[in-house]
């Protein structure tokens, strides 16, 4: 979405539908839950590539950025580092993670934008080193990856 090409995601689960980074172009989202029941809008963090849908898509759905969902079980999982408020969703039940711009494709997020920061992505990659290998993560931008894999580039950051 948008010209940063951030990642939007739409999950169903047991015909409930969350919207996971509504960052750009509202209409096209809107256009893609036709039929689906809308049941929450998941942010990773608030950076404006992420969020730049979010007030119209609210609107439109009449919703506000979700927490919890009634029916669908996931985990939030607090990893700062690249923003102060970054945050995973863990699907447990179908070992897919959604992490924003927290890990990628081959690399990690950076830390040098306004409330970044190195010591606190190190201690949230440590974190998240303690969750199953074949989890598979869906990012903030590019594509989808596998956590055992990328936890072989962290040694990278320490």
């Amino acid at each position: 979405m948008g010209p940063l090409e951030e990642n939007c995601y739409i999950v169903t689960i047991n015909n409930k539908s969350l919207i996971i980074d509504p960052g750009d172009d509202a209409r096209k989202i809107i256009k893609a839950c036709n039929n689906l029941n809308i049941v929450g809008i998941l942010i990773t963090h608030h950076h404006f590539d992420h969020i730049g849908a979010l007030n119209e898509i609210e609107k439109h759905f009449n919703l506000k950025e979700s927490k919890t969902v009634d029916g669908i079980d996931f985990v939030i999982i607090k990893n700062p580092g690249h923003s102060v408020d970054s945050v995973s969703y863990y699907f447990k039940n179908y070992k897919v993670m959604f992490v924003g711009d927290f890990i990628f494709n081959g690399s990690i997020g950076r830390t040098d934008l306004p409330t970044g920061n190195l010591n606190d992505m190190l201690d949230s990659l440590k974190k998240i080193s303690n969750y199953p290998d074949d989890i598979v993560i869906y990012p903030g931008h590019g594509l989808h990856t596998i956590l055992g894999k990328e936890k072989l580039n962290f040694k990278n950051y320490f």
